[in-house]
């Protein structure tokens, strides 16, 4: 099957959405499926066309910018080039270029499916309240024109404005991809000798420096936890400089970071065995994220795979990998005090929310993912698909995990 992924940002960009995409496009190619990515050069030292690990990269010059989105003159007509040789085009929301393509399909007859990531909610101002506008109404065009509409898990989808519309003619719930590279003793040896771990409690938030993660929850959160642990160290893996659109949110948060500097760590972005370790480290992960552009958080997912507890906000799907493995505490979004309080009862008992990893990484397998895609394309192209909304087993199964332990 020739699949093309279509996406505003790819890798080496870093985010929930890049990463979704890599993985299931890897996993895709690795069954033997012929997968395009189509997606901007939004740095123009990167290569137009490129192959990596067996998933062909497009990538369209960028020719002006409007906050977060990127003009492509030229994206257009690659995108109706790859439609006429595609079997089925996927695409990846919010994007401001959805419903070109999305109509592209629907005039070529090709199975269009659209995966809605989260909502967008740019920070305060009147321009980008305009954005906010433009791309929502973007969004609703191409969701029309979709055949299929994709979210990760039934709770984001009855609370998104944009999901909700389609509960009862198109929404399909499929689990989203989550992998982690192998690592060695010796990998989670060298991370803590570079960053001088002893034996305090670490916890650990990952992300990009953006303002709808929360960051300053954590910050205002941690004076608190460490009236309990005075020696607690906070890793943050993730970009924090030079981050487009969130020059002014970083400069609020600096005198913070230099406030707490000696407990709190910026790492930057940080990849393969040395994310595996960085995990490994861990005795709590945090997920504070404050609105509806987080939809999930894969990286609690990553963290459960590794035994390490969550203390997650309560965000509809955000809130979903705690409550349904029982692996930490849900805490009421921007309340620092009660994501101190969970994150100290996480440290006294991290034990008591471990589960079966083995469980939760197989629920989230790349393969499994995209042979879930696969299914849902092979059945448009048959045009079987009625509109189903419920959950996949495998959360079912989570549950009864939870519950298991719940009664241990």
């Amino acid at each position: 099957m020739k699949i093309v992924e279509v996406l505003t940002y790819y890798r080496p960009w870093v985010s929930g959405l890049t990463i979704y995409v890599e993985r299931l496009s890897k996993a895709l190619a690795r069954q033997g499926h012929e997968v395009t990515v189509l997606t901007s050069q939004y740095d123009p030292n990167l290569p137009m066309y490129d192959v990596i690990e067996g998933v062909k990269v497009v990538r369209m010059p960028v020719a002006a910018r409007v906050s977060k989105g990127v003009l492509m003159p030229g994206f257009g007509p690659m995108a109706w080039k790859l439609a006429q040789q595609a079997d089925v085009l996927h695409l990846h929301l919010p994007q401001f270029d959805a419903p070109g393509v999305a109509m592209r399909g629907r005039i070529l007859g090709k199975p269009v499916v659209l995966t809605y990531h989260c909502d967008l909610q740019l920070p305060n101002g009147r321009f980008n309240r305009m954005v906010d506008q433009v791309v929502n109404s973007m969004n609703q065009l191409a969701g029309r024109l979709s055949d299929a509409v994709v979210t990760y898990t039934r709770d984001y989808g009855t609370h998104s404005p944009f999901l909700s519309q389609f509960l009862d003619e198109k929404l399909h719930i499929i689990p989203p991809p989550v992998e982690l590279p192998d690592y060695s003793s010796a990998d989670v040896q060298a991370f803590r000798e570079k960053h001088q771990l002893g034996d305090q409690p670490i916890i650990g938030i990952i992300c990009r420096l953006a303002a709808e993660k929360g960051v300053e929850v954590l910050l205002k959160a941690l004076p608190i936890v460490r009236q309990e642990f005075p020696n607690v160290r906070v890793l943050h893996a993730g970009q924090y400089q030079n981050i487009i659109g969130e020059e002014a949110y970083a400069a609020r948060l600096a005198p913070l970071f230099e406030q707490y500097k000696d407990h709190y760590h910026l790492l930057g972005n940080i990849e393969g065995a040395e994310l595996s370790a960085f995990y490994n480290c861990l005795d709590c992960l945090c997920v504070p994220s404050l609105n509806s552009t987080e939809s999930f958080g894969l990286v609690q997912i990553e963290a459960m795979q590794n035994d390490v507890p969550v203390a997650a906000c309560a965000l509809p799907g955000v809130r979903q990998p705690v409550t349904m493995t029982g692996m930490g505490e849900v805490t009421a979004v921007s309340d620092h005090i009660a994501l101190a309080e969970a994150i100290c009862k996480i440290l006294r008992h991290k034990q008591a929310y471990q589960r079966d990893s083995h469980l939760i990484g197989s629920t989230f397998s790349p393969d499994e993912t995209a042979k879930a895609y696969v299914a849902l394309f092979q059945k448009l192209q048959q045009g079987k698909l009625v509109g189903k909304t419920a959950e996949p087993p495998a959360y079912d199964r989570l549950r009864a995990m939870r519950d298991q332990y719940g009664r241990e």
